[in-house]
């Protein structure tokens, strides 16, 4: 060691050389690597989520999640099972034993759910992952005295907008409602024609379904069938047949009933700046800079502000990306 210490004090270029060469690939190297806050790891847990439109707790907790339980409580690997049931949604939460290959039991998990053939039909497909600390950038929060409806869809515009800008892939809404089509049948009227909820609610539910058709192969390759007839709109509802007289003629829903568009019943408000608001949340996945989608994302701010409708605001809060930056500007200063 000593003798290469002393070659290079005897050697000023080389010394200078290298030292411009150990900078210059510090410069390159810094390019490549993934700055962050905080490390990015996956947790030793797999979740399996599943949506059943309609169904109260219990009813959840029987169709889904039992079966869910039972599908996957033989599988080595795992250590605890934990479930939960509420209105309409259901989740198990598998915790991995330490040490055990997270991917090779997500495989197994995926396989036993997928064996499960006594779910109901009006239940969403499970989804099955691996649950990972996100890592959140920045938060946009659209504010104004406007309708829930207006705020809602002009959220969903921005998230679509961020999502489609190259380097940023994660973004998501809080504070917005799910959409609902309420559809309102006095008892008067039901008694009138002889119906049950039941049997409405069945008639409604065959009229709004997108079913598989099978598949035709041919030359170019397998075509799949399916037939489109999920409806979206209060109105699209109204021609739907509850009822055939005697005589041939048709009831329609629209007839009986009182249509609308809303939104699902729970007590949801997010104020800023004393105004009905919605967030959204835009994180940053992989090797994704932090610095890069906050800039995006302000640019983009700046972009829209002036041309948002009369009343509307928004707002960034959440910056991440400053506390990186200081800590890369402290690092710069204790280098220096």
């Amino acid at each position: 060691m000593e003798k290469i210490v002393a070659w290079f004090t005897n050697n000023h270029v080389a010394a200078n050389l290298l030292m411009l060469f150990l900078l210059v690939s510090g410069f390159f190297a810094m390019q490549t690597i993934k700055i962050e806050t905080f490390p990015e790891f996956t947790l030793d847990m797999i979740s399996i989520s599943m949506e059943y439109p309609g169904a109260s707790p219990a009813e959840v907790e029987e169709a889904i999640v039992r079966r869910i339980e039972e599908s996957v409580a033989g599988l080595a690997g795992i250590k605890s099972i934990d479930s939960t049931a509420r209105e309409g949604y259901g989740t198990v939460t598998i915790e991995v034993l330490a040490g055990w290959d997270k991917d090779n039991l997500l495989n197994d998990v995926k396989s036993e759910v997928d064996r499960i053939r006594t779910f109901p039909k009006e239940a969403e497909k499970p989804v099955v992952r691996l649950m990972t600390r996100k890592n959140q950038v920045i938060n946009l929060a659209l504010y104004g005295d406007a309708p829930e409806s207006t705020i809602k869809a002009l959220a969903e515009k921005i998230k679509d907008d961020l999502t489609m800008m190259p380097g940023i892939t994660l973004v998501d809404l809080f504070g917005v409602r799910r959409g609902e089509i309420h559809i309102d049948i006095s008892e008067q009227t039901l008694r009138r024609y002889g119906l049950t909820l039941s049997r409405v609610a069945a008639l409604v539910q065959q009229a709004s379904l997108d079913l598989p058709a099978g598949n035709i192969k041919s030359e170019d390759g397998t075509i799949l069938i399916r037939t489109k007839g999920r409806r979206y709109r209060a109105a699209d509802y109204a021609d739907i047949a509850v009822l055939t007289t005697p005589e041939g003629a048709k009831v329609t829903l629209g007839r009986i009933a009182t249509l609308r568009d809303g939104y699902e019943d729970i007590d949801l408000e997010v104020m800023t700046k004393g105004k009905p608001a919605a967030f959204i949340e835009v994180y940053r996945v992989a090797d994704q800079s932090a610095l890069k989608v906050a800039k995006a994302v302000k640019d983009y701010v700046a972009d829209i502000r002036d041309d948002l409708p009369e009343g509307m605001g928004i707002a960034f809060f959440n910056d991440r990306s400053i506390i990186l930056k200081s800590r890369i500007n402290l690092l710069l200063k204790n280098m220096t």
